[in-house]
């Protein structure tokens, strides 16, 4: 069988190797060591940021931005939908209540009209959310500015889940330093990595200060253990944060070598009728972490699926872009804002013996899934295998099994 092509693996540098060696010659392996303090201090310099805190993953690092927004039982929180779970999961270990928000066309992100919108009805009915969870989908930031205009407005704190997007632009900064924290991950996965691990980064010194304290389980500066509060076990290691330093170097020529990787797609897909890639929006740089298009099974004769189906037989690895959150059963019942036209609101009628929401279906009859971008997407929207390390030579094993399917 020939070789497997992965949708995102990682792409180790060599520089790694020099940071791990100095900690297995300090014997520094342990928990935090100066591995971690100089990928903090360098991690901040390049987002823009006076201070970051790297920790054992993008979630623990989204679970602690939420807690120092005060998010407690019965809260709302606004999130895009169109994303990961782990970019909401931690809104359900607070108790509180996700209030999602579709996606725009132009860049594939969450909807400044549809979240205009959502807050005007939440003021109307005296229950704001206390924070707005924005993810940048894909390598792309969303449309800040118009978000932050009304979070202002609306006194909500702005969580910039940048977990996608590190080395993307916007406006001349880099992504993740808009939030009041901004989120960051170094999962295998992403464009560079720790193997797994995260960041939370932001302006605010006295912020990130009080998020170190509860990451090292919140423990008080005596000679004994002492603690007056719940911490929690988030912090890096001082071995993966040297793997970390060593990926940092070499940043910007992955998000030059996706980038290169997307055009090569754009040019010999692009002009195929039904294939639309995901867009580049004009107030910035896209990393193209994944090179992400929909699939128009009526003009192409050819569904997202045929060709996910395709590749995985000749071991390529694609998929289709993330189940939006309003569609998954642990979400059902939540409010959803769709970019062009409110849906129905969900039931608030309890299910027995618990507190569930029943589930809300937002879009059902003909015609009627147009409203929803979020939803077309998910229907039509397919990942290519996007790995820096993807040679020339794959990337061709790739486009010429979807055109031999034409």
């Amino acid at each position: 069988m020939t070789k497997r092509i992965y949708l995102s693996p990682p792409h180790m540098s060599g520089m790694e190797k020099k940071y791990i060696e100095e900690t297995f010659a300090s014997n520094w392996i342990a928990p935090l060591g100066p591995q971690v303090d100089a990928f903090e201090a360098e991690l901040a310099t390049y987002v823009g940021v006076k201070e970051a805190l790297v920790l054992s993953s993008g979630t623990a690092a989204l679970h602690l931005a939420l807690l120092l927004s005060s998010i407690d039982s019965g809260d709302l929180v606004i999130s895009s939908t169109l994303t990961f779970a782990a970019s909401v999961n931690p809104v359900l270990y607070l108790g509180a209540q996700p209030v999602f928000i579709d996606s725009e066309p132009e860049s594939w992100n969450i909807s400044p009209v549809a979240m205009k919108r959502a807050l005007e009805e939440m003021a109307k009915n005296s229950k704001l959310p206390k924070a707005a969870i924005v993810v940048n989908l894909y390598g792309q930031s969303a449309d800040i500015d118009p978000l932050l205009e009304l979070c202002n407005q609306y006194d909500v704190a702005l969580i910039e889940d940048a977990a996608e997007s590190l080395g993307a632009i916007y406006r001349g900064k880099k992504s993740g330093s808009f939030g009041k924290p901004g989120i960051l991950s170094f999962n295998g996965n992403k464009i560079i990595t720790t193997s797994g691990g995260g960041a939370l980064v932001s302006d605010d010194v006295e912020l990130i200060k009080r998020a170190r304290y509860l990451a090292t389980q919140a423990r008080q500066p005596a000679r004994h253990y002492e603690h007056t509060e719940v911490g929690y076990n988030y912090r890096m290691s001082n071995v993966l944060a040297g793997i970390g330093r060593g990926q940092l170097e070499v940043l910007e020529e992955r998000v030059k070598a996706r980038r290169s990787i997307f055009d090569r797609y754009y040019d010999a897909l692009n002009d195929l009728d039904g294939f639309n890639f995901m867009p580049e929006a004009d107030y910035g740089r896209a990393t193209r972490w994944l090179t992400v298009l929909t699939i128009d099974p009526e003009m192409c004769g050819l569904n997202r699926d045929q060709i996910i189906d395709a590749l995985e037989a000749e071991n390529i690895e694609a998929r289709p872009v993330w189940k939006p959150m309003h569609l998954q059963p642990l979400y059902r019942g939540c409010r959803y804002y769709s970019h062009f036209s409110p849906p129905p609101q969900p039931s608030t009628l309890k299910g027995e013996g618990d507190d569930q929401l029943q589930k809300c279906n937002p879009f059902k009859g003909e015609g009627e899934s147009n409203l929803s971008v979020s939803d077309r997407l998910f229907e039509q929207g397919l990942c290519l295998p996007s790995g820096s390390n993807l040679t020339a030579n794959d990337q061709e094993r790739v486009i010429s099994i979807i055109k031999k399917l034409l």
